[in-house]
């Protein structure tokens, strides 16, 4: 599908409102598509978000629930978490399944890359699905209270079609490999 390769923005001014490790906000003053002045914030990821959803032979799979502070929830979500932009992106995935869960994979999968909210962030998003699972010893960081729940595949597809799971990568992720499952590419 064609479309148009001129950025229409036009981007007058810009300043950094906020910059920490991990983010940076930037408010820009800019000439939007319709030519009038008005301003436009971005919040800059500094890492990749990274996820990966660990399938057994049995076809369970591993859901990591903890407290989310932006959204002030109890969250389920498959092993998530960050690797530095310019890195390979698997290498982040098999540390954070080993930090989260314990578990380390024989054949790695790349499912999808996605933009998480891309009206206000640049935060990309790179999804994996581990199989040939080995369980060892978890090593979560010292800002996360996990639990770990293992349960049949099936059981969390009913779970993210019941809106129960709302975190979008692991979201993405189920649906994607449900996908592969009906076709029969898994």
């Amino acid at each position: 599908m064609q479309h148009p390769e001129d950025n229409p923005w036009q981007i007058t001014a810009e300043k950094v409102e906020y910059d920490n490790p991990w983010i940076s906000l930037t408010e820009y003053k800019v000439i939007n598509p319709s030519g009038n002045p008005g301003i436009y914030g971005k919040v800059h990821f500094k890492n990749l978000a990274i996820g990966v959803l660990p399938l057994d032979d049995e076809m369970n799979t591993y859901l990591v629930g903890q407290h989310r502070f932006p959204i002030n929830q109890y969250s389920w979500e498959m092993p998530e978490g960050g690797g530095p932009v310019g890195t390979d992106p698997l290498d982040s995935a098999k540390r954070e399944l080993l930090e989260e869960t314990g578990l380390k994979a024989d054949t790695w999968t790349e499912l999808q890359r996605l933009h998480l909210s891309n009206s206000v962030s640049d935060e990309l998003s790179v999804l994996y699905v581990a199989r040939g699972l080995k369980q060892f010893e978890a090593e979560p960081e010292d800002t996360e209270q996990l639990i770990i729940k293992k349960l049949p595949f099936t059981e969390l597809y009913s779970m993210v079609c019941n809106g129960e799971i709302t975190d979008a990568m692991t979201v993405a992720a189920v649906l994607r490999v449900q996908l592969l499952i009906l076709e029969g590419r898994l």
